[in-house]
């Protein structure tokens, strides 16, 4: 297998258990990882180079196994393993294996056939649920220290991601060795400053700048400063991240702007970007750079990014999916270049009284309405929880309504009062003024 560990050789758990190496996965800056045999089934395991098994890494592996963590969106440390009886001192650790159908980010980025069939759509909820999982992670007091793309995969159908390397993440204020991938940590480590080390604050501007790429293809510094640098060494990186960044769309510096012709893809999305996003980068990418704490926060990129996947609009002209501005005007088609024609509303309204809160859903066809949306705020948008579609109507092609997915039935309010139920399955014509009653107080209505 050309790795440390042959196929055959047995291991230990510190329990006891028996792992037998099968084959290596892969290898990268900390170790290689493995899939091996245990008495619970297949599972994966990190090995460390020999240099980097010390104590320090030994503890923060035992603290983030005693945590026991279970969140689906991790491969988290299960039990750590050595060597069986030989006395050695080289260790790692087993976690579950990575399901195929999640692919690494860079693939997205190099356009590969196995991420063709992300959408736009797909991007987004990919965000959405990249920022959920480390608003988690940071609300147990942990920071990672190391976002980047390679540690993120996600599903090009669903947009259901996977947070791995989790060996990095330790609790907040601890010591570390590990500072993170450069061209993605914030300025103050890169360029070294007294006393700093990676923290949630740090993680913050790393999680932008993870964004930025997702929603961008490109890095929020490497504009025309970085194309007139003739060889990217590590002195050339510490100016571009840490001593003199300059966000491309820095509003009171265009030293850094995009160059026409050779950097067009940025340009292009960038402009199609709602501008609830645009916000965010820029006060996270200027003010943010030499001041942690204005940095976007998860529950701002959250909330930002389900407004805006509730507001993508499909082109009629040519179908692509566009991003707009949540509550603003029609966009021109990123692709095409044709006025969008904006599709029916749908406003929800949650609970009663004063405190009653609302969103609005474009019902483009097949779109879904889901649990989330008949909530406040909710802790992680569930994508399964489906309670209502757009559907074509059977006999009449271009007709669409509203299904009732849910169990329970819909009562449907016309303008002169009228009532009409909608029991499971059946489904409710998109006409504006349409008042539907969901259950628990809240309310839908439809808008042109």
């Amino acid at each position: 297998m050309n790795g440390m560990l042959e196929a055959g050789r047995s291991l230990v758990t510190e329990a006891g258990g028996k792992v037998t190496i099968k084959s290596l996965v892969g290898s990268g800056g900390q170790g290689e990882v493995y899939l091996v045999d245990t008495s619970q089934g297949r599972r994966a395991l990190k090995w460390y180079y020999p240099q980097l098994a010390d104590d320090r890494q030994r503890r923060i592996l035992e603290g983030l196994i005693d945590r026991g963590w279970d969140d689906d969106r991790f491969l988290w440390p299960q039990a750590i393993v050595t060597e069986a009886k030989s006395g050695r001192p080289g260790f790692g650790y087993l976690m579950d294996v990575r399901p195929a159908r999640f692919r690494d980010l860079p693939a997205l980025f190099r356009r590969d056939k196995s991420v063709s069939a992300t959408t736009m759509r797909t991007l987004v909820i990919a965000a959405l649920h990249t920022v959920e999982a480390y608003r988690t992670l940071h609300s147990k007091g942990i920071a990672y220290r190391d976002i980047n793309m390679g540690n993120i995969f996600f599903d090009p159908k669903t947009g259901d991601v996977l947070v791995c390397d989790n060996d990095n993440a330790v609790v907040e204020g601890e010591p570390t060795s590990v500072e993170g991938t450069m061209d993605f940590m914030a300025p103050e480590l890169v360029r070294g400053d007294h006393g700093v080390r990676p923290n949630i604050q740090t993680d913050l501007h790393s999680l932008a700048v993870l964004l930025f790429h997702l929603l961008m293809n490109h890095h929020p510094f490497e504009g025309a400063q970085a194309l007139r640098i003739r060889c990217m060494d590590e002195h050339a990186k510490r100016k571009l991240y840490g001593t003199e960044p300059v966000f491309l769309y820095d509003p009171n510096n265009g030293s850094n702007r995009p160059v026409p012709g050779e950097q067009a893809t940025v340009i292009a999305t960038w402009n199609a970007l709602p501008q609830i996003l645009r916000d965010l980068f820029i006060t996270t990418f200027t003010v943010g750079l030499s001041q942690p704490s204005r940095r976007a926060r998860e529950t701002q990129w959250r909330d930002a990014l389900s407004k805006v996947l509730d507001a993508i609009a499909a082109c009629t002209a040519c179908g692509s999916q566009n991003l707009t501005q949540p509550g603003g005007t029609p966009p021109d088609c990123w692709s095409c270049g044709r006025s969008v024609t904006m599709p029916v509303r749908l406003r929800i309204t949650t609970h009663r009284g004063s405190l009653r809160t609302s969103r609005v859903v474009h019902l483009d066809p097949h779109v879904r309405v889901y649990g989330h949306h008949l909530v406040d705020e909710p802790e992680r948008h569930d994508f399964t929880d489906v309670v209502g579609e757009v559907t074509e109507h059977a006999r009449k092609p271009g007709l669409f309504g509203l299904t009732n997915r849910t169990d329970r039935t819909w009562t449907a309010r016309q303008s002169d009062g009228s009532l009409q139920n909608v029991p499971p399955g059946r489904t409710v014509s998109m006409q504006a003024g349409l008042l539907l009653e969901l259950g628990g107080g809240t309310e839908a209505v439809f808008e042109n």
